[in-house]
Parts: structure tokens; C-alpha cells; sequence
């Protein structure tokens, strides 16, 4: 086994390195080039079809069958231009990976002919086999329809894999009862709901709002290593994340490597697959070093929610296919390694109107701070009486090894809002009147050299302990996992955004017919909101012990670990809201929680496996070796005649080996023990808990024994590729 190790670093030593560039070309001339909208549209489609078509992903307006025929016709041609011969429905299943089977466009008619075809038909919906995808008993075997149904909304592309294109279409993932088995039907209602609601809302202070777009910026952490290491970790391999391996000397103490240069060999990587992206119409825009070696992040401009939630979902499958091509591996779990920070992607959330207003935007006169404060002031809101839903939204067996580790934000839910706007949010607590203190624009004062520009302020700092913070003109949910798809946590944000923006109304209007003047009326309201949800807010440093012991006393919530954080989605509250807003059906929302719960369980024995094999067949041989060696050597010293002094060192280590050895061959047995008794419940809720409570424990003792062992044992004999040549060789 050692072989696969030097192997490895052998091959990485005679690697060629791949390069990449953009050449002369300017990403405005690729942009798009794989993406059916905009002049394509115009060039393939009639004015018919174009017309209804804008006005569906507009308006959400239903397209007529020979319409979609009109569509599929000016579709197919585009496509076949490109070099495309087959087509699919790309999909979102709750298997958190993408779907797709691909048709060809050539089929053969009733005389014979050998034609190409695609219709309307084809391009509204097909049939997978919904029973084969995690469905929580919608499903059964013997019950196995499904269908994808076109999503116009978001527009179709095409994906190069290898030598092949392929024409990907959008769409939802149903049930043949209509229960949602995806993310984006859920996420597509969610927006719906919060649409009108916030739309409602805006008509108190501008009636020319019609449609108001929930949009997302996400932030994609994520880690590249050199692919034949990689593949010589089983861990990696079928995790995701090393189970076992000692922090090097250095890591991310000395903090030089965020923001640093960007290494050579992963520059050309990040051109590469950023090409690929401008091409499906994904505007990213930033690249850099992370904080741990290795770690990197890229982040694109602000959309359509719903387009933010499929471009990131392409996203991290570009990156993968194309890191195969640099002998890269990217690595997308939320702590690969222990030791280092974990990964993140924070979702930059906000609301913006068709009159081209963000409503997270403080404005400069009283009127549109008023129509800000009571949109940021329903964020709040919503945010505390749903601490436990949102939580629920990012939780995860991934997401566990990273929430609270003093690198990301805590599993206690708060909200951060910089001093500028507490002082604001307590200038209307303390007493209600229709004029507020004006910010003025604030320009950074210093001894900066007279050359330097003026900078200007921020009206709030940034929190980076925080899990859900206002940053200028949108908030950030930082606590979501690196390899989530971010259509849970905006599902979950957006319908109870949406909930809260309604109750609001109808308590303003209660007013209004009471005689109170609209804007006291909306004073009035969001002074009680501001007084109730105080307890959610909380300035400080979150990753401090003081935090959790005050959140405790204020009664915030603080779910550890998956299994209970996950419980928030079936409580009679959840089930209610959303239910009354139109995005689940009670029985979707326990179909749901039975897959989250079965999807922890899967992960935690996938690793309980594969850490018990690495012990037994990797550390343990290896130590073992290493200990025959130190016997050999004893034996050797003796047989000449040199006292106990001499081996006195060599003795001591062969009975720490053995220490090691034995602890770890008795917690991987225990380990097998209680994952058998674990298999045994049949209810999953039970299993789930067993798993986190009574199989996974047994994990920090295994690994904790093998990495004294890696101190230890000669580094010839290691089998297992380490930590420092994982995060800073490539």
C-alpha cells in the first residue's frame, strides 16, 4: 500500500501542466454563447412564440401547447447548430446532485424515414422513475411514475461533456400525484409567495409596483488538491473528507494564504472552468485565495433566485468535470480537514422591485426609509420566529463538522445588524414619530497619504461570526454548507419572509380601518415587531462561549447536530406555515424529513466504513510493520551484547504502538457494535440519533490513536498521503 502513496507524489511531480486563457478573446464575446435567451431567442423563435415565452418567465403565465411546439421547433434548431444531437430535463431530485437522461433527436416515422424531431410535447415534461429517487414512501416500486415538467423561467443550455453536447432543459420533479420530489418546484412556489406578498406590501408606499424578485449572490468555497493524491485517499474518495490525518506544522497560522497569489496551476484551472460558466450565462465575477491552504471561493453578481439556485448547481458540476481535466480534484464538502477552516457558501439574499428599487437598500428621505425599514424590520421578524426552520435549512452531516467550530457561524441562529441601524431600529422603539435621523455619507478618516482617495464608509461593519447578517443593501446567511444546494435555505427564507409580510399587512390594515394614518399605522407595527424580536439580535462575537451561555438565557434556540435540528420541519407551526403559503403539503413536509434524516444516516455509515476499513487495513498494518521493526531492532541490540539503555527508546515506542493499536482495533469493533444496533430501529428519527449519538463518537477516538500514529510510524511505511502534502502540494 505504500506504493499508492509515493506513486502519487511521483506523478505529481511529473504532471504537465495545462494552460489556459482566454487568449484575445473578452468574456463579453462568450458570454451566453450556450444559453437559449436573449438574441437567441429572437433569432430562432417567432414573434409569437418569443412574446409568450418573455411573458412566462415574467409573469409565470402558463405557455399553450402549440406554442411550446413553436418553442421546441426554433429550440432544436439553435441546439443543432451548436453540434447537438440529444436532449434532456435537467432536474434537481433530493439526492443533492443534478438528473438527466438523455433522448436523441432522431427517431423514425410510420414509413420509415430517419428524421431529427423534437416538439412541444417533448420539451413540456417526461417520465423518469420517481420511485428510484429519494421520495420519503411517495413512491413505492410498484408506484414508479414521474414527471419533469418544463421550467420557462429558467432558460435551456447546452453542456460540452468530453466530445458531446447535449441540450439541457430545466425542469421541476414531480410525483404522479403532484407532490414536489425536488428543489425547485418548492423554491419556485416559495417565490410566488413572497412575490405577492411583498408586492401587497410596497402598494402602501408605491402603487406602481408590480412584481417584486427575491435574488441571490452566492459565495462558493470550496478545496483543490492534486487528483492522484486524492485518489490514493479511500476517505476522500467515497467521503469526501479525510477521516484520519495529523495537522502539519503549518497550516493557516501564519494567515498568508487569503488572499494571496493564486497558484499557478490552479489559476489555469479557475480559467478554465470559468469559461465553461460565461458560457451557460453564469456572471461570475470574483476569484481569490481562501484562509486555509488549498481553499479558494468564487462568487458571481446578483439574480433571480431562482436562476442563482441553478447556476450554483451547474456551477459545482462544471468544476468537477473540468478539475478532471487539470488532474485536479475539487473538493466541495464542508471540512475535508480537520485542523483548517471548513467551507462555506454564503447566500446574499434581497428583494428587488420591477420600478428597479431594492427594498434592503436604505434610502435617503424619510418616505423610502420607511418603505426599507419595513422590509428590513419583517426580515427580522421572520428571522426570530423561525430560528428553528432556518436552521433546519442548512443542516446536514457535512454541515455538522463546520457550524460552531470558532471558523463559521454558530448552530445558534441570530441576527447581526451593525451599530448604524440598532440605533435606528431603537430611535423608533423608544418613541414613534414619522421623521428619522438622516445618515449622512461618512468618509473614512486616517493617516492616509495624501494621494490616496478618499473612502467612503459603510453605514454598518462586517461580522463574520455572524450566521445571518445585514451587510449594506442585503442579508447574508453565512451558515450554509459549502455542498448544499441553496434552494433549501431560500426556500425556507423566502416563505417565511412572505408569512411575516402578510400577517403585517393584515395588522396594518386592522389599524388603518381603525382610523390611524397609514404611515403611523406601519409605525405602530413595526415598533411592536422591533420590541418582540429584540432577542434575535445580537452584535458580538458569536464563536465566544458568552454567546451561547446568553442566547440560552434568552431562549434562542441551539440545535447541535442534524437530527434535531431536523425535527423543526415537521412541527404543527412548520407544517401550518407551509402549508397556508402554498409551498408544502403536510405529507410533502414528512416525506421530507424522512429523507433528510435517511440521507444523515447513509452519510455517517458510509464513513463509519470506510473509517473502520482505513484502520484496519491501512493504519494498523502499518504500525504493526513499523512495530516488527523496533522488535527486530531490540533483538538485534541484544544479541550483540548492549544493555537495556541502549533499546530503552525503542522498547518505550513499541509499547505506545501497542497502545495505539489497541484502542483502535477495540473503538472499530465497537464502532461495527453499534452501527449493527443502530440498522436495527426500524424508525428512522430513532436511527438517525443513534447513529449521531452512538456511532459517530467512536469516530474522534479512531481518529485521534491514528494520528499519533502517523507521528510515530516511519513515514516510508505510511500509506496514506498527509495533510501537508494534500494541502500544499500541486
Amino acid at each position: 500500500m505504500p506504493t499508492l502513496r509515493f506513486q502519487a507524489l511521483q506523478q505529481l511531480h511529473e504532471a504537465e501542466k495545462k494552460i489556459s486563457g482566454y487568449g484575445d478573446k473578452k468574456i463579453t464575446a462568450i458570454f451566453g454563447s450556450h444559453v437559449f435567451t436573449g438574441r437567441t431567442l429572437r433569432e430562432h423563435l417567432s414573434d409569437e412564440a418569443y412574446k409568450s415565452l418573455s411573458l412566462s418567465a415574467k409573469t409565470g403565465q402558463r405557455i399553450e401547447r402549440r406554442i411550446a411546439d413553436q418553442v421546441a421547433t426554433g429550440m432544436k434548431a439553435w441546439a443543432e447548430s451548436h453540434g447537438v444531437t440529444h436532449f434532456t430535463h435537467w432536474f434537481q431530485p433530493l439526492t443533492g446532485a443534478t438528473a438527466e437522461k438523455h433522448d436523441s433527436f432522431f427517431t423514425i416515422k410510420s414509413d420509415g424515414t430517419a428524421i431529427e424531431l423534437f416538439d412541444g410535447d417533448a420539451l413540456i415534461q417526461q417520465e423518469p422513475d420517481a420511485s428510484s429517487f429519494p421520495n420519503g414512501g411517495i413512491r413505492a416500486t410498484f408506484e414508479a411514475r414521474g414527471y419533469t415538467a418544463w421550467d420557462p423561467s429558467s432558460p435551456a443550455f447546452i453542456i460540452e461533456t468530453g466530445f458531446g453536447k447535449t441540450l439541457c432543459i430545466p425542469t421541476i420533479f414531480i410525483a404522479y400525484n403532484g407532490e414536489s420530489l425536488d428543489y425547485k418546484a418548492p423554491l419556485l412556489k416559495s417565490i410566488a409567495a413572497v412575490e405577492k406578498a411583498a408586492v401587497d406590501v410596497c402598494h402602501y408606499f408605491d402603487k406602481n409596483v408590480t412584481k417584486v424578485t427575491p435574488t441571490l449572490g452566492w459565495e462558493q468555497e470550496y478545496f483543490v488538491i492534486d487528483e492522484t493524491l486524492a485518489n490514493a485517499r479511500p476517505d476522500l474518495m467515497m467521503c469526501g473528507r479525510t477521516l484520519l490525518g495529523h495537522s502539519p506544522a503549518k497550516g493557516q497560522q501564519l494567515e498568508d494564504h487569503y488572499f494571496g497569489a493564486i497558484p499557478e496551476r490552479v489559476f489555469a484551472f479557475m480559467q478554465d472552468y470559468e469559461q465553461e460558466c460565461y458560457k451557460l450565462g453564469i456572471p461570475l465575477r470574483t476569484r481569490h485565495n481562501e484562509v486555509a491552504p488549498a481553499q479558494f471561493e468564487c462568487a458571481p453578481m446578483f439574480e433571480e433566485v431562482n436562476i442563482a439556485v441553478d447556476h450554483n448547481t451547474l456551477l459545482m458540476d462544471v468544476m468537477n468535470k473540468v478539475a478532471k481535466r487539470h488532474k485536479l480534484k475539487v473538493l466541495l464538502h464542508e471540512k475535508p480537514f480537520a485542523g483548517v477552516n471548513g467551507s462555506g457558501k454564503h447566500n446574499n439574499w434581497s428583494l428587488a422591485t420591477d420600478t428597479g428599487v431594492n427594498l434592503l437598500s436604505p434610502g435617503k428621505t424619510p418616505r423610502t426609509n420607511l418603505m426599507f425599514l419595513t422590509f428590513f424590520v419583517n426580515v427580522i421578524k421572520a428571522v426570530h420566529d423561525n430560528d428553528d426552520l432556518l436552521r433546519a435549512a442548512i443542516a446536514g452531516a457535512n454541515n455538522d463538522h463546520r457550524l460552531g467550530a470558532n471558523e463559521a457561524p454558530p448552530a445558534i441562529i441570530s441576527v447581526y445588524l451593525g451599530k448604524y441601524l440598532t440605533e435606528v431600529l431603537d430611535e423608533i422603539e423608544s418613541r414613534v414619530k414619522e421623521k428619522f435621523s438622516e445618515q449622512e455619507e461618512v468618509t473614512l478618516k486616517g493617516d492616509i497619504h495624501k494621494q490616496i482617495p478618499e473612502l467612503l464608509k459603510d453605514n454598518t461593519d462586517r461580522n463574520r461570526t455572524s450566521p445571518f447578517a445585514f451587510t449594506g443593501n442585503k442579508f447574508e446567511f453565512r451558515a450554509v454548507g459549502s455542498s448544499a444546494n441553496c434552494a433549501s435555505p431560500m426556500i425556507v427564507l423566502n416563505t417565511i419572509m412572505a408569512n411575516s409580510l402578510k400577517q403585517f399587512k393584515k395588522e396594518v390594515d386592522a389599524l388603518i380601518e381603525k382610523g390611524e394614518k397609514k404611515e403611523i399605522a406601519i409605525l405602530q407595527t413595526l415598533r411592536s415587531y422591533i420590541t418582540f424580536s429584540k432577542r434575535i439580535r445580537f452584535e458580538g462575537d458569536n464563536y465566544s462561549e458568552e454567546w451561547a451561555e446568553e442566547a440560552a438565557a434568552r431562549g434562542l434556540n441551539n440545535f447541535k447536530t442534524t437530527p434535531e435540528a431536523l425535527d423543526a420541519f415537521v412541527s404543527e407551526k412548520s407544517k401550518n406555515l407551509f402549508f397556508n403559503n402554498g409551498i408544502f403539503s403536510k405529507r410533502e413536509l414528512e416525506a421530507r424529513h424522512e429523507i433528510m434524516l435517511e440521507e444523515y444516516v447513509k452519510k455517517v455509515q458510509i464513513e463509519a466504513r470506510i473509517l473502520g476499513y482505513l484502520a484496519t487495513n491501512h493504519v494498523l498494518p502499518a504500525a504493526i510493520n513499523y512495530q516488527n521493526t523496533l522488535i527486530k531492532n531490540v533483538k538485534g541490540l541484544k544479541e550483540i551484547g548492549l544493555d537495556e539503555k541502549s533499546y530503552y527508546a525503542q522498547l518505550q515506542l513499541v509499547k505506545v504502538i501497542s497502545k495505539h493499536i489497541a484502542k483502535i482495533n477495540d473503538h472499530v469493533e465497537a464502532m461495527i457494535a453499534t452501527r449493527k444496533e443502530a440498522n436495527n430501529e426500524a424508525d428512522m428519527h430513532k436511527r438517525a440519533h443513534a447513529y449521531c449519538h452512538s456511532v459517530k463518537p467512536h469516530f474522534d477516538h479512531i481518529r485521534y490513536h491514528a494520528d499519533k500514529l502517523e507521528l510515530i510510524v516511519d513515514d516510508a511505511l505510511w500509506p496514506l498521503p498527509k495533510y501537508r502534502e494534500l494541502l500544499f502540494l500541486r
